[in-house]
């Protein structure tokens, strides 16, 4: 069985592109015990389990995931927080669902989630940022909130930007992506008639704007977009291209620089006595952005 892929909550997960994605699972559930009986049994039937949690997550939430963990003594369980925003990590749920199925060991797969995050570009259209601070913005822009009808466009990841709708641009992806589009108490015309031809897209879902969203970018008020690579052939090329290690604490294979199971950073290399230094060396191997179209 592959190695399963938990999010916090059922909006986080994505219909499957084909009938060879997986199912994701929710973690953790309404209460400790429940939580431990579902890991269990996770664990169970497919040996390792990747948790995926948003860091706007309550304490709770992230503290119970580590408790679940603590308690049952598994190595096998990956608990990763990360900044994306929440359909950013639906789409991350996503694509390690796709990659579960392929020839990656669940090490690979776990590590893997930090550098396809580098490769989603999510982001919101608001009416007010003056409650946002997970994007720096700058008082013009708060001002500018309180104006009537001001709607913002505001990427999130990978790199933070904000413009008021109609005075700029986001910066999209040099490679080919696939949108998703989640309206929330906005109307979600402006990301799919302007947003998405201007990124030259290679197709829109719609779906529902996940609950933690409006926690996450401070109001309700919101549409809520994400996009990024959708063919499993381009990411399995991605995460494949990059230098595998091995953990030396666990034991588990592993890309970049830290085990996504046990957390602890890769070793560091001895410097070589002459030649091009092996840290120049694989800074240089490392996974470059695909070409705008590429699929």
């Amino acid at each position: 069985m592959p190695t399963a892929i938990a999010v916090t909550s059922s909006d986080l997960v994505l219909p499957p592109h084909d009938r060879q994605t997986p199912p994701a699972a929710v973690q953790p559930l309404e209460d400790l015990e429940s939580s431990l009986t579902g890991m269990h049994a996770l664990i169970e039937q497919h040996g390792y389990v990747i948790a995926l949690y948003p860091s706007s997550a309550p304490g709770d939430v992230r503290r119970r995931l580590h408790a679940v963990r603590s308690v049952l003594e598994s190595d096998r369980i990956a608990v990763l927080g990360l900044d994306l925003p929440p359909l950013g990590l639906a789409l991350l749920a996503q694509q390690l669902r796709q990659l579960s199925v392929c020839d990656f060991s669940p090490g690979v797969l776990a590590s893997s989630a930090r550098l396809l995050a580098h490769y989603i570009y999510a982001g919101a259209l608001l009416t007010s940022v003056a409650k946002l601070d997970r994007v720096p913005v700058s008082l013009r822009s708060h001002a500018k909130s309180w104006v009537p009808g001001a709607q913002f466009a505001v990427l999130a990841t990978p790199r933070p930007q904000l413009v008021r709708v109609g005075q700029g641009d986001l910066t999209g992806p040099e490679f080919g992506t696939r949108m998703l589009v989640a309206p929330g108490q906005l109307p979600a015309e402006w990301l799919t008639g302007t947003l998405a031809p201007a990124w030259r897209v290679q197709g829109v879902a719609t779906v529902p704007l996940p609950a933690e969203s409006a926690r996450w970018w401070g109001t309700g008020k919101i549409a809520e977009f994400a996009a990024g690579l959708h063919d499993v052939s381009v990411l399995y090329q991605l995460v494949s291209s990059v230098r595998r290690e091995e953990c030396h604490w666990c034991g588990l294979e592993l890309i970049g620089d830290r085990c996504g199971f046990c957390a602890a950073p890769l070793s560091p290399l001895p410097a070589p006595s002459h030649g091009l230094p092996k840290a120049a060396a694989r800074a240089a191997s490392s996974v470059r952005a695909l070409p705008r179209g590429a699929t």
